[in-house]
């Protein structure tokens, strides 16, 4: 039995979602099995425009090319189980998820997009954000006509959640149909804890979705995926990806898991074949025991790189305070205006000369981070390869050397910064 909650689903939508008649194809019904002629769907009956040799182009294996001249699965079922066998790990719960319970998209962006076109009137209804966070939950509000309410992240207590003052604004505003926490954190790679967002999914009179974006989620300990956690509430939706730790982001996947009620809705209003043949082809492939094997290998040299990046980042001077977590693929780490043994402080001027620097004279490309609530002097740092966090420490030493001796580049610093700082990634 799901938890008991306020949300109403026909008064939360948009009624002209809930009222969309799906577009149907005649694959809705007869399946592309190798059996049957297929003449209703106007493609090429003769194949791909492409020269190809035992199903090499150009030389190159690609999946599925053959089938390229098919529309692809409209419904991704088995794409869909797999992502839920990854996720059934019943830590959370004694229920399992099912394809019933998942919309697939490409990538976390229509994921995103989809869920404000569900819940979201135009010029009427808001969305809840706690910065610092992922930017593309605001433009894709902006792009929606949909307000931002802010509720930034307690940066007195290392960027956890406020779920006293979320609940506060959820009360006072009804207009807010959506709340976005990220978790891992981007940029601060931290966990939120279960019970801070359960207090949200408690709030006693709010009908809204909480919408929880887990994209760094499989560099966090074992379990900490709350994916299964949509059969308890029906207003919970998970948000995942393989372009993270599955280094799959070139193919664009992204899965949002939720009620199969939610999930209906998010199914009728997406385009009838959104995910590519040869996207679903790799997926699935990644989903497999041999390939997630792989996957869980990378992870591992990941990790041990990122652990070694905290070890040896500080003995930096100039490099100061990791702010947030270490649950992600990446660190936020302080710059200071001169190295800590002469009373260094955080600098968003030095920070930017370091991220300029770097990207431009020395090839090292890294994120920088210092106008984000609570991130003055920040840099996101990616962790990389063995060879490549060699390169960064050498060239992070190098380029912070120099600036302390002949002092950072000027010119219009907060157009520089404000720059730098809206790039999203």
């Amino acid at each position: 039995m799901a938890k008991k909650s306020p949300f109403d689903l026909s008064k939360c939508a948009r009624p002209n979602i809930l009222a969309l008649e799906p577009y149907r194809c005649a694959r809705d019904d007869y399946k592309d099995d190798g059996t049957n002629i297929l003449l209703d769907a106007n493609e090429n009956a003769y194949g791909p425009g492409l020269e190809m040799t035992n199903g090499a182009v150009d030389g190159h294996t690609h999946e599925k090319t053959a089938d390229l001249h098919r529309y692809p699965d409209p419904h991704q079922t088995e794409l869909k189980q797999l992502l839920c066998n990854l996720r059934n790990t019943h830590h959370h719960t004694t229920k399992s998820l099912k394809p019933q319970s998942l919309f697939v998209g490409v990538g976390s962006d229509e994921v995103i997009d989809a869920l404000l076109r569900c819940f979201g009137t135009p010029g009427r209804d808001k969305v809840l954000v706690s910065p610092p966070t992922y930017g593309m939950y605001a433009v894709s509000a902006q792009v929606n006509d949909l307000e931002i309410v802010k509720v930034p992240l307690d940066t007195s207590r290392n960027f956890k959640l406020r779920p006293e003052t979320i609940n506060d604004a959820l009360s006072s505003d009804p207009n807010i149909k959506i709340v976005y926490i990220c978790s891992p954190g981007n940029p601060t790679a931290n966990l939120i804890t279960k019970s801070d967002i359960q207090q949200v999914l408690e709030h006693p009179t709010w009908n809204g979705v909480v919408v929880l974006d887990e994209a760094y989620i499989d560099f966090s300990p074992e379990g900490s995926s709350l994916a299964e956690w949509v059969t308890e509430w029906p207003n919970l939706v998970v948000m995942q990806t393989l372009s993270k730790a599955f280094g799959l982001a070139g193919i664009r996947l992204g899965a949002a898991f939720t009620s199969p009620e939610i999930s209906s809705l998010l199914n009728n209003l997406k385009a009838p074949y959104n995910i590519s043949s040869p996207t679903s082809a790799l997926a699935c492939a990644a989903l497999q025991p041999k390939n997630l094997a792989v996957m869980r290998r990378n992870r591992q040299r990941i990790v041990e790189q990122r652990d070694r990046m905290m070890r040896e980042l500080p003995k930096i001077p100039g490099v100061g305070s990791f702010l947030g977590g270490a649950e992600s693929n990446f660190l936020l780490a302080e710059i200071l205006d001169r190295p800590r043994s002469r009373g260094g402080q955080p600098s968003n001027e030095t920070a930017l000369a370091l991220y300029e620097r770097l990207a431009e004279t020395k090839g090292v490309v890294v994120r920088f981070r210092g106008k984000e609530v609570g991130c003055l002097g920040c840099l996101r740092i990616t962790v990389g390869t063995e060879e490549e966090v060699d390169k960064l420490l050498e060239e992070m030493r190098s380029v912070l050397q120099d600036i302390y001796r002949n002092g950072s580049i000027g010119g219009a610093e907060d157009v520089q910064e404000q720059d730098a700082n809206d790039i999203i990634a």
